[in-house]
Parts: structure tokens; C-alpha cells; sequence
């Protein structure tokens, strides 16, 4: 580790680059760094998978857009503004914004893009043959510009039809309702271990039949996933035990075959592998980028055991039962016998997909229901990610800006990464792991719909809540006083009702499943402690202040929410959903969003970061043998796109 390591690259737009570091790399074995190596390459070669799950022609703009960057045009009046958009368009992995989920536009006149890829050398650029440059120019440019159609990659208003209105590319020719009557009608074969249909492929209209075009080895995205299994087969000859191995083979016998009952097997065997120092996250994973919310991006975390991490993450698992046990949930909707929870926190290594270049905090899988309730689940706390974000947001300005008073802001100074760290831990081991769905209520997928992640968020958020203002973290020694809850309610309630504002568009409402949650969870809160002044809206001058007043009164009131959000899932309350989500978590107030935008610009800080990668350089003796890793951390976030797309661009 690297004492006066620079952990804040550059910013533009509305984006922070950063980097991290991995510590006790130089205490590694050779195997174990193999290992890694070979996992982080694995990673890599799934990155072109995301851009065009993303959108189906992000790939081709992402080739033009790589082509122009290496013309060096940089006399050119519109460079500056392509510079930018390029940047904007990696980061996001395609030209809709990361999080917001809007499309965004370069700055630069269509007619100056146009000129700058005419002008590139015409065997860099991904022409089709016998295309005229500047008649491929203003295609691709059309498709950047145009202003009428794919302006959300993901659509979560109900109003309209949800797969037309998106524009990832899950779905082609296909509406709302054939979607989901084609899954509806899909029979399982055994309906206590279903299988995530849809979770691994496109469906699309052919002759006016439905299909699906399955993401697997010799199927869609096929070259990408031949080299992913090549590097996995490496990392198989330095696996770190049986059972580390055993889950490798699964998941490369997954992308072969593509079969989902593969996946829960490979899923199964990962989760129980929890002595290994190296773990990883490689597949078709979350289904925040589906409208639906049932297919999944790629995503891959390559991580390392951090041992302090562990001991607070291990103290949690240990603790399920009790955590569960004491939930304000209907006893009914608990688990009686809550096992295989396993919890760890891990230091990156490398990132890719939908994990990359902005990333998680913290990741509890897998995902599948009933695998949760008969045989567990495994949590990660990216620990070196944290610290990067503490490092690199320290002396902003924005906690004394938003925090009503000195109290509140020593209280965080104090206490607010333990009790992030803490908050994170209850949220992905208790909160994700805990309650279970009543008998015969459908995947939340189906019954909730296009609010199951929020609904989800909000429980394993409101876990958290509930659990961080409790005694039992102080006895278990955990944190030293009820002072570290104080600091995580501050916070949540500042974010949930203010400074979460500065990532939308004036104007806008809430897309984002998180964002809903937080807004939800802190909006409920106020208004159902209003009469009992829980929460007070204060106004100093000009600013807004929401100040916490009686925090035990507010822990009950999460409480109550934690219990309705839990019925919710666990009924498949498609009503209750959609009324709890749409009235606190979509609306934002436009009087209050203006001032809190305002206050946050003078600050000068982009809302949000992401990171660049570490890379990796072989070692080789004068025998050719492979010795050792060194390893290089990069400070130009462009410089590494570029060479990503070198290395990696399969597709």
C-alpha cells in the first residue's frame, strides 16, 4: 500500500474518477496471483457483453468513438466536447447515463462529430463494406443524436409499455405483455427449485414466433464467452481448493450448455465455497437492467479476502438467527431456521461489466429465492472500494453544507465509515438474506414486476435501519455506542430526502431502483413521524435542514415499514407495491430539488465516481518461466478504455 497514493484521477461532466489500491498483494503465493490473474482476464473478456446489452449499437459507437480518440484530432474546435461525451460514454458503458438511465448528448454540433469520424483513418473505423466514410458517419451520428427514439435505457413507467419504452436490449419486435405471457406460460419442472427463466438470453420476434436467443458458447455473445471459459480453465489449475474448483467447472459447463439449472448448481457449490483467500463474481447476474427485471447484465468482481473485514462481517452471519428472530416482520414471512449465511470483506482486484467502472459497496448472493432459503447465501463488503470513496471525499464541503448542525457533523466524522460499513453488512448479510416468500407466491420478478428491485432494496435498507440503532451491535462489540446509529440515520435521512437530489436532472423524477428505495424508506418516515415531530424540516436562511429529533421513534417507524415492505415480497402484493412506490419514492419536490442542486454546484464536486482498474504484468525469467505479477496502477481512465478495447473487444 502506498501511503500518499493519489486516489482522485480527474472529473468531468457529472463523473469523478478514482483508483484503489490492493493490499498484501507482495504476500501472495505465484499460484494465488495466477489465480487472480487469470480471473481478472476472465473478467475482461465479458466487457463487450454489457455494452450491448446495454444497447444494440453501443458496440459500433463504441469502435467509432475509440477510432476518433486515436486520430488525435485535438486541434479540432469540437474535440473538447467529444473528449467529454467519450468519457461519458465508457463510464456508462453506452450513451445512457449510468444511473439516471437517460440518454446524453455531445455538446458539439452533429455536423463537427460527423467531420471528426470522416476524418479518421477508414480501416480504424467498424464500416460496413463498401460503405462510404462520411455516408457511415452520418449513420453512426444519427444513432448518437437522434432525439426521439431509445431516450431511457430502462423505462420504469408503468403508464407505458415497459420493454418499448427501453432501450437495453433484452427484448426485439417483442411488447410488455408477450414478454411476460411467455414466461408466464413456461412450465417448471420441479416449482420448489425454479429456474430463473429468461435470466441468460434475448427474446425476440422471428416469422411472428417468439424466441429466445440464448447467451452461452456457440450461441449469442458466443466468442466473448469462448474466452471467458479460457481463462476460467486456467484459473482451474490453481484453484485454491476442492471446492473452489468444483464451482469453476459449474460455471464453465453453464456458459457451454447455457442451462440455468447449471447456473443454480454453479451458484450453489460458489456460495458453499468459503475458506478460499480468492473469490469471484463471473456471470449473468443482476436484473436492474431489465425493465422486467429478469434478465441479467454481465458483471464480474475479482476480489481477495480482507481479513478485518471479515471478523465484523463473520460477527454478523454468526448472528443471523437472532437478527431474524428479532426482525419487526410477521412471523409467518421469517425463516425458521436461517443457514448457510456467510459473510466476508473482500478487497477488488478487478472489476468489469456491470460492476465497472462504477461499482458496488457491498453484494449478497445469489439471487435466487429458494436457493436463499435452503442453503444460504454470501455476502460481500468491497473494503478497499470504501476506502477509496472515504479517501477521495475527504474536506469536500458537502457534510457541513447538507448537516444541520457541528454535532451532526462531528458525529460523522466520528463514526460515519464504521457506520457505512456497518449499514452495508446488515443490508447485503441480514437484509437480503432474511424473510422468506409465502407458499405459492411467484418469483418477485412475477408478482412485483417492474417494482421488485425497489421493494427489495428497501427491505434489506430497512434491515439495516432497524438493526444499527439496536444494543445488540454494542454487545457483540461491534461498534461502541448507539452514537454510530445516530450518525447512520443522520445520513440516510439527509441523502433519502436531499443530497441523493444532485444526481437527477431538474425536472425529472426518480428512475433508479436505489434511489427510489432511499426516497421511499426517508419520505415514509417523515411524513408518518410528522405528528410527533420525529423528523423536523427546518429552514435556515435559505437552506433546508431535515433534523432527526427522536431517534427512537424513528427506529420504531422503520420498524413498521420494514414489516408492510416484507409483506409485500413475500405476498407478491403487485398493488401495494406499486402504490408504496409510486407516492414516496418516484416524485421529487422541485422547489427543494432546485436549492439542494444549487447548493451542491458551488461545492464543485461531481456526484458521482467510478474507478479505474490495477493492471497486471507477467513477470518471465531468462528461462521464460513465469516468476511473479507486478503490479501498475493506472491514472488515465481514457488510456485504459482504449487499451480494454484493444485486448478486449471480441464482438
Amino acid at each position: 500500500m502506498t501511503e500518499n497514493f493519489k486516489y482522485l484521477t480527474e472529473q468531468f461532466a457529472d463523473i469523478r474518477i478514482l483508483r484503489y489500491q490492493i493490499p498484501e498483494w507482495e504476500n501472495l503465493s505465484l499460484n494465488q496471483k495466477k489465480l487472480l490473474y487469470y480471473l481478472h482476464k476472465a473478467a475482461m473478456s465479458g466487457r463487450d457483453i454489457i455494452y450491448d446489452q446495454n444497447f444494440k449499437h453501443n458496440l459500433l459507437i463504441r469502435k467509432t468513438i475509440n477510432a476518433v480518440w486515436m486520430s488525435e484530432q485535438s486541434e479540432h474546435p469540437a474535440w473538447k466536447d467529444f473528449e467529454v461525451y467519450a468519457k461519458r460514454f465508457w463510464f456508462s458503458n453506452g450513451f445512457h447515463h449510468h444511473y439516471s438511465m437517460d440518454k446524453f448528448f455531445p455538446d458539439c454540433a452533429q455536423n463537427e462529430f460527423q467531420e471528426l469520424i470522416a476524418q479518421c483513418d477508414d480501416f480504424m473505423l467498424p464500416m460496413a463494406a463498401d460503405e462510404a466514410q462520411n455516408v457511415f458517419a452520418e449513420r453512426v451520428c444519427d444513432i448518437i443524436y437522434d432525439r426521439k427514439n431509445d431516450l431511457k435505457r430502462v423505462s420504469l413507467d408503468t403508464s407505458g409499455d415497459l420493454v418499448q419504452d427501453s432501450a437495453c436490449n433484452f427484448y426485439e419486435g417483442v411488447r410488455q405483455q408477450e414478454a411476460e405471457d411467455f414466461y408466464k406460460n413456461k412450465k417448471q419442472e420441479n416449482p420448489d427449485e425454479p429456474v430463473s427463466f429468461g435470466l441468460n438470453s434475448k427474446l425476440v420476434k422471428e416469422d411472428g414466433r417468439i424466441v429466445e436467443k440464448t447467451w452461452k458458447s456457440g450461441g449469442m455473445y458466443g466468442p466473448a464467452i469462448d474466452r471467458i471459459i479460457n481463462w476460467l480453465e486456467k484459473a482451474l489449475t490453481v484453484a485454491e481448493n476442492e471446492k473452489q474448483a468444483k464451482a469453476i467447472k459449474l460455471l464453465i459447463e453453464f456458459y457451454r450448455s447455457g442451462d440455468l439449472k447449471i447456473f443454480d448448481e454453479f451458484s450453489i457449490a460458489w456460495l458453499q465455497d468459503t475458506e478460499s483467500s480468492i473469490d469471484f463474481i463471473n456471470g449473468f447476474i443482476e436484473v436492474y437492467g431489465d425493465p422486467l427485471g429478469r434478465k441479467a447484465t454481465f458483471e464480474s468482481v475479482v476480489m481477495l479476502r480482507d481479513e478485518e473485514g471479515t471478523k465484523r462481517a463473520k460477527t454478523i452471519s454468526d448472528n443471523a438467527q437472532w437478527f431474524e428472530d428479532h426482525s419487526t416482520t410477521d412471523k409467518k414471512f421469517k425463516k425458521e431456521r436461517v443457514t448457510g449465511v456467510t459473510a466476508r470483506g473482500v478487497h477488488v482486484v478487478a472489476e468489469s461489466g456491470d460492476c465497472s467502472p462504477a461499482t458496488p459497496i457491498g453484494i449478497n448472493l445469489p439471487n435466487a429465492d429458494w436457493i436463499r432459503a435452503k442453503h444460504g447465501s454470501k455476502s460481500v463488503n468491497l473494503s478497499n472500494i470504501v476506502d477509496a470513496y472515504d479517501e477521495a471525499s475527504k474536506d469536500s464541503g458537502a457534510l457541513e453544507e447538507f448537516a444541520f448542525s457541528e454535532e451532526e457533523v462531528k458525529l460523522s466524522k466520528s463514526y460515519g465509515t464504521l457506520a457505512g460499513n456497518l449499514h452495508t453488512d446488515l443490508h447485503e448479510i441480514v437484509g437480503h438474506g432474511s424473510g422468506k416468500l409465502a407458499s405459492g407466491t411467484p418469483d418477485p420478478a412475477e408478482s412485483l414486476k417492474s417494482y421488485a428491485s425497489t421493494i427489495e432494496e428497501a427491505r434489506a435498507d430497512l434491515v439495516a435501519l432497524y438493526f444499527i440503532y439496536d444494543q445488540k451491535l454494542v454487545d457483540l462489540g461491534l461498534m461502541p455506542s448507539l452514537e454510530v446509529g445516530k450518525t447512520e440515520y443522520n445520513g440516510y435521512i439527509r441523502g433519502g430526502l436531499m443530497t441523493q437530489m444532485v444526481r437527477v436532472e431538474l425536472g425529472k423524477v426518480l428512475e433508479e431502483s436505489h434511489m427510489r428505495n432511499r426516497q421511499l424508506i426517508a419520505k415514509w418516515a417523515f411524513e408518518k413521524g410528522e405528528n410527533d415531530a420525529v423528523i423536523e424540516k427546518v429552514m435556515r436562511g435559505d437552506k433546508t435542514y431535515f433534523v432527526i429529533r427522536d431517534y427512537d421513534k424513528l427506529r420504531t417507524i422503520f420498524g413498521e415499514l420494514l414489516r408492510e415492505v416484507q409483506r409485500i415480497k413475500s405476498e407478491g402484493d403487485y398493488e401495494a407495491a406499486c402504490n408504496l412506490v409510486e407516492n414516496y419514492g418516484v416524485k421529487l419536490d422541485a422547489d427543494l430539488h432546485k436549492e439542494v442542486k444549487e447548493r451542491w454546484e458551488k461545492l464543485k464536486i461531481a456526484p458521482y465516481a467510478g474507478f479505474i482498474n490495477p493492471e497486471f504484468r507477467p513477470i518471465i525469467n531468462n528461462e521464460g518461466q513465469l516468476t511473479d505479477f507486478e503490479i501498475i496502477y493506472p491514472t488515465d481512465f481514457a488510456g485504459q478504455m482504449i487499451v480494454y478495447d484493444a485486448e478486449y473487444g471480441i464482438l
